[in-house]
């Protein structure tokens, strides 16, 4: 077998590239090309002979064009000719091409020792290009430092000890040389620092693709119209196999499901006839997982191999979600429940606290008289909710979500795609609207449009996914006019009993202190107050108006409703969500909210989009 890189390889590829096909392999000679798709632009290393450089490649994996080769001398000539065909057909294309070449500096150095210098030709060097590529690799921080960049010029552009592959004379091409100070790993040892590496390589990846669209824009006759779209597009097996894998571990179990009582009208019963002075006893279902198990399968998910930083960094994120969410239906009904949700959700802001005490101080509570008695039976909810689904369904006919009524459940709840609906709810017709808005028109219409995505996690949820999620849910319900002032009061009261059950209060005196403070009747101060103590201390329930407020600056920005209901998406990924579809990784959702057929809802997102406040969004309620 050759153990170089042959003519007949080298046309191959270059077939490929003229053909626009994705390249991908091993070469020979221990290089790896990868090309995303035809691309003015090519990401060198080459790997010192005579010494090791941990990290130093990890840096370009992951570009929508990249080659890790060799420095062997041997192996010079035939990556000469391989880098040369590469830039033939590129340039057919594009015009121009560049070639950039990134090398580690040397070892160490003193506290002003640049972390980045720009290498580039002195003959005809292409200013504009270098000011915008300092300017992109200046936003980069790496533990809190901001970097510092040089630009230093040469007659021929290389790493040092090597040759120059190509030259800019007389070529159509662009050579640039990027020297990155090893910070990533120990100057000694060589031992990495694994954080610092991704760290690192997330934030040049970004700063590369700037580079990338501005050398576009300047030198060759491709427009793009951001930089992410010369991002990569294709997704390795790598990338594929944790997605699945993650997918697989998350629909396992529904961690809302099992840590909500099987007895709760039976736990208000006895709690209401010990004049609530006895605390309730909650049952739950039995657990389906064996954690201990389960974190050994999270964690040999093999996101160390994804190249791509972006996606590398969201499954990380989910990885991570998901080992909290497992310890706590492990620490179930046990002290340490309430820490880790804390940990998972957050505790309350300020800002947060004060905006549900003013809700719950100009928002009077309602009396009997003024509460509508009008209930729909739980059959004729039911036949609403199978109308609405078929008229999802009727968008897009491979919906399979369902009604299901059952009797392990109170009230109404989404679970994997499904709406569950217990046979003891009560729901009031004037809410139906606005409850199947929030159920069906957000929860399973996100989850089914999730499906539908490359990445299996836009359905099971990005990590943090829950306050976009409920935050959309209740803004439904005020787009279809079925928000209530008594409504945005419950959400209110959520908050305040996730501040007192983490100030240390007990059951008891949570639920006396929305009795007598804020004027809740019995049975609801009861049910805000199982839902945040049930399993021992869940405190999601501050998400919703959390999620409200989020959803409203979202607007107030100009962000569209369609872009957060392409999956379940989590707000402080949404810039990352943004590169994937600029990347065509992710793309817009078969399913539209029925609601946005409605006339009155385009006249109050406009509002919205204006910059409405949460107390002049309880103006607009009724």
């Amino acid at each position: 077998m050759t153990k170089q890189i042959t003519k007949a390889m080298i046309s191959m590829i270059g077939e490929s590239l003229r053909r626009n096909k994705q390249v991908r392999r091993n070469l020979p000679d221990g290089s790896r090309l990868h090309i995303d798709r035809q691309l003015p632009f090519l990401c060198l290393y080459r790997r010192p002979y005579e010494r090791d450089d941990p990290g130093t490649e990890k840096l370009l994996m992951g570009e929508a064009a990249y080659l890790l080769a060799t420095s062997q001398q041997r192996h010079f000539a035939p990556l000469v000719r391989l880098v040369e065909e590469i830039r033939e057909r590129q340039v057919e294309v594009f015009g121009d091409f560049l070639l950039l070449e990134l090398w580690a500096g040397e070892e160490g150095g003193d506290e002003g020792t640049p972390l980045f210098t720009i290498h580039a030709d002195r003959h005809g060097a292409p200013q504009q290009l270098l000011e915008k590529m300092e300017s992109a690799l200046l936003k980069v921080r790496i533990a809190g430092h901001e970097s510092s960049v040089a630009i230093s010029y040469h007659s021929s552009v290389h790493p040092p000890g090597l040759k120059a592959l190509l030259h800019n004379l007389d070529r159509q091409v662009t050579t640039i040389g990027l020297e990155v100070k090893p910070v990533y790993r120990d100057a000694q040892s060589g031992e990495l620092y694994p954080l610092d590496l991704r760290k690192l390589h997330h934030q040049l990846a970004k700063a590369l693709k700037r580079s990338f669209y501005a050398f576009t824009h300047s030198h060759t006759v491709h427009r793009p119209k951001h930089y992410h779209e010369l991002g990569r597009r294709a997704m390795t097996q790598a990338v594929r196999e944790s997605d699945r894998r993650l997918a697989a571990i998350s629909n396992r179990f529904d961690l809302l499901l099992h840590v909500t009582p099987v007895n709760v009208s039976q736990a208000w019963e006895e709690f209401l006839r010990s004049r609530f002075t006895r605390l309730p006893v909650f049952l739950y279902r039995p657990r389906p997982i064996d954690p201990a198990m389960m974190k050994r399968e999270l964690f040999s998910v093999p996101i160390e191999r994804i190249e791509d930083p972006t996606l590398a960094h969201i499954f990380t994120q989910k990885q991570s979600e998901l080992d909290r969410q497992i310890t706590m239906l492990a620490e179930r009904n046990t002290p340490n429940f309430l820490y880790s949700s804390r940990q998972l959700y957050g505790d309350i802001e300020r800002p947060l606290l004060q905006q549900a005490e003013q809700l719950l101080q100009q928002v009077i509570p309602q009396t009997h008289e003024e509460q509508s008695n009008e209930m729909l039976s739980v059959e004729q909810f039911v036949l609403q909710a199978r109308d609405e689904l078929n008229y999802y369904q009727q968008q897009d006919s491979s919906l399979a979500a369902r009604v299901e009524l059952r009797d392990d459940i109170t009230g109404i709840l989404v679970s994997k795609g499904n709406f569950l609906v217990g046979r003891d709810a009560r729901v009031p017709a004037a809410r139906a609207a606005a409850a199947l808005a929030h159920e069906v028109g957000t929860h399973v219409l996100t989850y089914h449009n999730g499906r539908q995505q490359p990445l299996q996690e836009l359905y099971t949820g990005m990590a943090g996914y829950e306050p976009m999620q409920e935050g959309l849910a209740v803004l439904a319900e005020y787009l279809v006019g079925g928000m209530s002032r008594s409504r945005l009061r419950l959400l209110a009261g959520r908050v305040v009993a996730v501040q007192s059950i983490h100030h240390g209060a007990d059951f008891i005196e949570t639920f006396q202190m929305l009795r007598e403070e804020h004027g809740f009747s019995q049975y609801q101060a009861f049910t805000i107050t199982m839902r945040v103590y049930r399993g021992g201390g869940y405190t999601k329930d501050a998400v919703y108006l959390r999620g409200l407020l989020a959803v409203l600056q979202q607007l107030s920005e100009g962000r569209e409703i369609e872009d957060l209901l392409l999956g379940k998406i989590s707000a402080e990924q949404l810039p990352l969500v943004d590169e994937l579809r600029w990347r065509k990784v992710l793309e817009n959702g078969p399913l539209r909210p029925r609601y946005l057929e409605l006339p009155q809802v385009q006249q109050r997102l406009a509002q919205l989009r204006s910059g409405m406040t949460l107390l002049e969004l309880l103006v607009e309620v009724s």
